[in-house]
């Protein structure tokens, strides 16, 4: 297969701190792969909570930069030897992703099998290897353990239930309204409650489930609204994955804070747990499995255009926390 590649694309890039308004679209160079990378065609791309950690300057990053952090597309350039073929749809989390193409690490690259749509690929690149490596590493769940997850309803709470129940846990899921509650029931969660309930209330109905004892562990993702909140609901030797901010960063705390309950705390970001070719590898084939085997639905919240007005509409949905599943970005046919 022969793509004809061309000289400049459009992409979605931020020059300063911001808003969603500092979103703009323009004509760049098409960017060339060094050795040891790959170009890639970009058919969709989604919207992530850290593209506004990044655009905030939460996260410093240097300007101008191009948004976006997974893709789905065809790998169109690649160095000889590589171990998938040209033309093969692939998903990637190489970043810079809201634009025409992207280049891509060699080892950030996964092919996509035929018979999974290109849209789910989006929503497995970065939310599913984030939910699978929470699942695996940040605590390894075992058969009939609780856990609470918190922001179910988002794009990694939804993929994190589907995959928590196939592997025999009990899930408590939290959500910030009342319409989002069938949705992550239907993903398979046992128990679902509204953090608009007074905190009382949900920590009670909490230990009350898990026979007094708390659960095993919190996955969060809100920050620190809920943080307080976790050190209550887990057990003693428990585990608190704090992995998100959708409410603000969680504050400094004393170690001292984990001793009556000889609590772990871990905060893992997706790059640091999987970094490796082997880990990347391991990750991805292991994804792909359990997406066949226990039929996971990626959930898609909308589907925007790619337009500076679309970009910035998607930023201010998600950051508004009033949706469900994945946002994707449709770069090309």
């Amino acid at each position: 297969m022969s793509t004809q590649i061309p000289k400049t694309i459009k992409a979605i890039q931020v020059d300063k701190v911001g808003g969603p308004e500092v979103n703009v679209l323009r004509e760049i160079p098409t960017p060339v792969p060094k050795e040891n990378e790959v170009l890639i065609k970009v058919q969709w791309s989604g919207v992530n909570y850290i593209d506004n950690y990044f655009r905030s300057g939460l996260y410093p990053v240097q300007h101008p930069y191009t948004v976006g952090q997974d893709a789905v597309g065809t790998l169109v350039q690649a160095p000889e030897g590589y171990h998938i073929k040209v033309g093969s749809r692939v998903f990637t989390t190489a970043g810079s992703a809201f634009a025409e193409y992207l280049v891509a690490s060699r080892d950030r690259v996964a092919a996509l099998p035929e018979d999974i749509d290109p849209k789910d690929g989006v929503s497995m690149a970065t939310q599913g290897l984030t939910a699978l490596y929470l699942l695996k590493e940040s605590y390894q769940v075992k058969k009939g353990d609780w856990i609470l997850n918190r922001a179910a309803a988002g794009g990694v709470g939804l993929i994190l239930t589907q995959i928590a129940k196939y592997l025999g846990v009990n899930v408590i899921g939290t959500v910030s309204s009342q319409s989002k509650v069938d949705t992550v029931k239907q993903s398979g969660a046992d128990h679902v409650l509204l953090s608009s309930d007074s905190s009382e209330s949900n920590v009670k109905k909490i230990l009350e489930l898990t026979g007094g004892q708390g659960v095993h562990a919190v996955y969060d993702g809100v920050g620190k609204d809920t943080w307080e909140e976790d050190f209550e609901v887990v057990r003693r030797k428990g585990t608190i994955v704090t992995y998100g901010n959708a409410s603000g960063a969680v504050p400094p705390f004393p170690a001292t804070k984990l001793s009556p309950k000889a609590l772990k705390v871990t905060r893992p970001t997706l790059f640091a747990v999987v970094k490796t070719q082997e880990e990347w590898d391991e990750y991805t084939s292991e994804l792909i499995d359990l997406t066949k085997k226990a039929k996971i639905h990626y959930a898609v919240h909308k589907e925007y255009g790619f337009s500076a007005e679309d970009v910035i509409q998607a930023q201010k949905d998600i950051q508004g926390r009033g949706t469900a599943g994945k946002l994707l970005i449709k770069i090309s046919e």
